[in-house]
């Protein structure tokens, strides 16, 4: 199942959370946790889920809707959208109960260096790949 991910965008409207298409610019009439339900009762082993509300503007992952799919669902959770430092990334692995999280543009301009946040984590308990 793992090698079945369904990436689901999804932006916070109007007090609730609801899935988009086209990279977060078509809003559809799914809601977040129905449609990550259906995702795996359909057979994906994962679900990459990006917070439009939160991508590219660098001041944290959505944690408390990530912990609600977590605790909510059986397969794993990746987090996309608003890493912008280190302690963000302790936050949705802890808060936010997230398995994965990525990030791309703090990588890219090198403002997070990748040895950089791996010292951090293991330094704050938080089990990383080497």
């Amino acid at each position: 199942r793992q090698v079945c991910v369904t990436a689901i965008d999804a932006r916070f409207d109007n007090g609730e959370w609801i899935c988009y298409l086209n990279g977060g610019r078509v809003p559809t009439s799914r809601r977040l946790l129905e449609w990550a339900h259906e995702a795996q009762e359909r057979g994906a082993g994962e679900i990459l889920f990006t917070s439009m509300n939160h991508d590219g503007v660098k001041t944290g992952f959505a944690c408390e809707v990530l912990a609600e799919l977590a605790d909510n669902l059986e397969i794993p959770i990746i987090a996309s959208g608003g890493a912008g430092n280190c302690e963000h990334f302790r936050y949705v692995f802890t808060i936010g109960k997230a398995d994965a999280a990525l990030a791309a543009s703090i990588f890219h301009f090198n403002e997070v260096p990748i040895a950089q946040l791996k010292t951090y984590l293991k330094e704050n308990n938080i089990i990383i790949r080497q």
